[in-house]
């Protein structure tokens, strides 16, 4: 199969997989529609205020798996097969896909392109790119969390700080990716901390709900 081909492939693939709206499906099979209730969101947070914490727990190891085994598969193609990929180097098929399912999960093929605000399935692809950095981020996330309640500040904060952790523990990849996952990570900051507007508005009216 030529590398364009099986690039295009794998990337579609991703796409297609981030696009699996997980939270809208459980939301589905307990009962309710989260896009008309509460925030509307169709992420984590949304259904386990709609149908309690255990089915935002499910929502969001699957969002975290939708991003992680995309990058997963990518890295272990770029090593086995790098003669059957586009840029197979220097973890750039691994970032690929880290995007494309990042980018199906916010702009979802199958809602109209009206998905989630990257987080959980951002960490996932994190998680599969830097793992030491992925631990950095989970201790802030909590550690916010368990101060504000509020699982928006817990996740915007996370963000910004996301680049700064790559830079000090991955500046010395062995494989020559350094550059590649930090731009990944500017880009997945960037785009949660858009995707959470709403609730920085709300934040600065004092109108953003809290976990008790």
């Amino acid at each position: 199969m030529p590398p364009v081909l099986s690039t295009a492939l794998l990337l579609g693939g991703a796409y297609c997989l981030g696009s699996i709206p997980f939270g809208l499906l459980l939301g589905f099979l307990g009962g309710v529609d989260i896009r008309k209730t509460g925030s509307g969101n169709i992420g984590a947070t949304n259904l386990s205020r709609a149908l309690g914490r255990g089915w935002g727990i499910a929502a969001f190891l699957l969002d975290f798996a939708k991003g992680l085994v995309p990058v997963l598969a990518a890295s272990h193609l770029a090593a086995s097969r790098p003669q059957d990929f586009l840029f197979a180097g220097e973890a750039r098929l691994a970032v690929a896909a880290g995007v494309a399912t990042v980018l199906g999960h916010v702009y979802p093929v199958y809602l109209g392109f009206r998905g989630g605000k990257g987080v959980a399935t951002g960490f996932g692809a994190m998680a599969a790119l830097s793992p030491p950095a992925t631990i950095g981020m989970g201790i802030l996330w909590v550690g916010l969390y368990l101060l504000t309640r509020t699982v928006s500040v817990a996740s915007m904060a996370m963000a910004a700080a996301l680049p700064l952790l790559v830079v000090l523990l991955e500046r010395d990849r062995s494989d020559g990716g350094f550059t590649t996952v930090l731009l990944f990570s500017v880009g997945v900051a960037v785009l949660i901390l858009v995707r959470h507007r709403s609730n920085l508005r709300r934040l600065l009216k004092g109108e953003e709900l809290k976990f008790r």
